[in-house]
């Protein structure tokens, strides 16, 4: 496979996993980070280091709004939930480790 494929499929991969993200709102941010170590603001946060490495001017804030599809501020509004004890328990417990 030539790069510029490569570069094509992955794309198409980021935008169906946000895709994914931005539909599966009951999903929680601490939940990815409990099992997967990243969430949505990770990707946010990689996204604009990337655009930095570019010299492309796209903040942490316009980086989230990309993430999430709205303003972070909505999206929390509209679907963050406040962690259970054992979702900080659990979360704790794998920074710990």
């Amino acid at each position: 496979m030539d790069k510029n494929t490569q570069t094509e499929l992955e794309a198409a991969v980021f935008r169906r996993l946000i895709g994914h993200l931005q539909q599966h709102t009951e999903v929680q941010n601490i939940d990815l980070m409990i099992l997967a170590d990243f969430c949505r603001n990770c990707l946010a946060k990689w996204y604009a280091a990337e655009a930095v490495e570019k010299g492309i001017s796209v903040d942490y804030e316009q980086a989230r709004e990309i993430v999430y599809g709205m303003p972070y501020n909505e999206w929390r509004d509209k679907f963050q939930k406040d962690a259970t004890p054992e979702q900080l328990a659990a979360y704790q417990s794998k920074i710990k480790s």
